[in-house]
């Protein structure tokens, strides 16, 4: 049996679409062989398409030719199939599958293409090597469950740009080849051929060109837009990946809320049929900072960090004495129920705790009857159980997690134990979990505000935007400017989901004094803000309007919507951990001759060195980063 090309066949139905409605009529479908059974008396086939799976039945007394044919397809070979559609007999109805009270009695069948045994299992949904997928990606992106992240992140794009539109935005296109920008993460650079010496660089964000798009009076942009980081690479990192990027005029922080929180409404509604609850809370950046530790906290988890240094101050114990002696600090978490974990499970958590650079765990339990548990027993009075508990906020059955040092070392470990704790609980799902039915977990949005406008660098020893140099402080913090520039507090936002950085905007400088004020705090002298943003701070001087946006990561939330944890899932053909294509090879050498041609020479072959973390200030943070 050889390929034949299709000749005047048409597909009257996707193999998915087949209902009771259908029988008796005569259809043709066209697919892959998913999988063949071979009964003697029978054959079946079951038929994919990206739609689903129809069942197609052989019958030697029908057709012995055509029996005999069926018996030599295998998987993944292309067929086009035409048959008379049929209810199934009672008994053998497929529930799990949309078609399965259906099957196609086959009348004729043309072999549209043959298939070499696939190097990766497309019929079976189950654990594959990461670096086998992604060098057959197109064998991969035939899986089911592939099918339907891509097919979600098209629906999530769709019903984006749908509400957007009602809302009176324009979609527009930014510049892909972009001028270099300070403060940002590494950029890719694009030779110029036609300007020898001269480079693009592929733009981080569309920042600029949407300020500008602002000043131009278009008032509302939107984009789906592709931004490019030269950086580190890791599960929700890409060389590439893609924000919904927008920016709104004559608004205020609140109007951006508005219609994000109006958006993702939408989208959720449309794409998992949840109603997301709105507005989203909000919670002040050292709020965020005392309780969780860092800036995108999953508060839903609960378990919040609690002071206790006051309350053991008169405690006789070394660790903690030293800490508060040396102005540290000594803070917990309280673990629901937590008092009768065992032993064991303590001495893993305290190993982890010592590996993330603290000196120790120490725990206090409470039974149910309140009676104190714990190595530590002898170090704690009556008076001093007393208060440690009621700073806790523990009741009868629970632990407490107890972390001692310097407070900025015992918020970074407490951060961490927080989310291991999270996970042992099952609050939060394993990194690598598949979650079957997205719509099942929860979804919980927070608005994180007020972050400081400049953090210091201790190695360059100067001040750096916490955010981005575009960003404006909050109008009351602008004469600390001068004099307290780390007091400054910025009109920033980020959008957290389940402890997710979903997005971050800010309301934009748009005065041109403002801006250069901005420049000299974080050591860009005028000379140089002229030369890299002088277009920008031209712009401002003709009539520039209030305005603010925010970058949402596209491929994050993509992701999270399809249950997946990684945004390489929803990626069509994304890099391995390395920026490389494994499908494709790239990057590759390219030859002497095109290096000549665009003026650029190879002076050292070696990768360059990448340090561990990359500072993506001059970027909305919104995509991976």
């Amino acid at each position: 049996m050889q390929p034949e090309p299709l000749l005047g066949w048409k597909r009257t139905y996707s193999c998915g679409a087949l209902r009771l409605t259908h029988v008796g009529e005569t259809v043709t479908l066209m697919g892959w062989v998913h999988r063949r059974r071979d009964l003697g008396g029978l054959v079946f086939i079951d038929l994919r398409d990206r739609d689903g799976i129809a069942q197609i039945i052989f019958n030697p007394q029908d057709n012995s030719e055509l029996f005999e044919q069926a018996r030599q397809l295998r998987n993944e070979y292309v067929i086009a199939v035409t048959g008379v559609v049929e209810q199934r007999a009672e008994g053998t109805v497929n529930r799990e599958l949309a078609s399965g009270t259906v099957e196609l009695r086959a009348v004729t069948m043309k072999l549209l293409n043959t298939s070499r045994v696939p190097p990766l299992p497309i019929n079976e949904d189950r654990v594959l090597d990461d670096g086998l997928r992604m060098k057959y990606r197109f064998l991969d992106l035939r899986r089911a469950p592939m099918q339907q992240r891509i097919i979600t992140r098209h629906r999530v794009g769709k019903a984006m740009r749908d509400y957007l539109g009602s809302q009176g935005f324009l979609e527009i296109e930014t510049p892909m080849l972009v001028r270099s920008t300070p403060e940002g993460a590494r950029d890719y650079l694009v030779p110029s051929r036609v300007n020898p010496g001269r480079f693009y660089a592929l733009p981080q964000s569309p920042q600029l060109f949407k300020q500008l798009l602002m000043v131009s009076g278009l008032e509302r942009y939107f984009q789906l837009a592709r931004c490019f980081r030269d950086e580190d690479l890791r599960a929700d990192r890409q060389p590439e990946f893609t924000q919904l990027d927008l920016e709104m005029s004559f608004i205020e922080q609140d109007d951006i809320f508005t219609i994000i929180e109006g958006t993702l409404k939408h989208t959720f509604k449309e794409v998992l049929g949840l109603d997301l609850v709105t507005p989203f809370p909000r919670m002040p950046y050292h709020v965020a900072e005392q309780r969780y530790s860092y800036d995108k906290p999953d508060a839903w988890v609960g378990m919040v960090f609690n002071d206790l240094t006051s309350a053991v101050s008169k405690v006789e114990f070394g660790a903690w004495k030293t800490a508060i002696q040396e102005g540290g600090c000594v803070k917990g978490i309280t673990v629901p129920h937590g008092a009768g974990a065992s032993r064991k499970e303590t001495d893993e958590l305290g190993n982890l705790v010592k590996g993330w650079g603290a000196g120790g765990l120490f725990t206090v339990g409470f039974g149910d009857d309140g009676a104190v548990r714990s190595s530590l027993a002898r170090y704690l009075d009556e008076a001093s159980t007393a208060s440690l508990r009621e700073s806790a906020q523990a009741a009868n059955g629970d632990m407490v997690m107890i972390v001692a040092g310097p407070t900025p070392r015992v918020l970074e470990v407490l951060g961490k134990l927080r989310l291991e704790l999270g996970r042992r609980l099952k609050l939060i799902p394993m990194p690598g979990t598949v979650i079957a039915n997205p719509a099942e977990q929860p979804f919980n949005f927070l608005w994180v505000v007020n972050f400081p406008q400049f953090h210091w660098n201790e190695e360059e020893q100067r001040l750096e935007a916490e955010h981005h140099p575009f960003t404006s402080p909050l109008p009351e913090d602008i004469p600390l400017m001068k004099t307290d520039p780390l007091k400054v507090r910025s009109s920033a936002y980020d959008l957290v989901l389940n402890g997710t950085e979903m997005g971050s905007g800010s309301i934009r400088i748009h005065q041109r004094p403002l801006q250069e004020m901005v420049f000299e705090a974080i050591g860009l002298d005028p000379q140089a803000a002229n030369e890299k943003f002088g277009f920008l701070m031209e712009a401002f001087e003709y009539g520039a309007p209030p305005h603010g946006g925010i970058a949402l990561g596209f491929d994050r939330l993509t992701a999270l919507m399809s249950g997946v944890d990684s945004i390489r899932e929803v990626i069509a053909f994304p890099k391995n951990q390395n920026a490389v294509d494994m499908l494709t090879g790239a990057p590759v050498e390219v030859t002497p001759e095109q290096l000549a041609l665009l003026s650029v020479a190879v002076v050292d072959k070696k990768p360059a060195g990448r340090s561990a973390s990359v500072p993506a200030q001059e970027v909305e943070a919104g995509a991976p980063a």
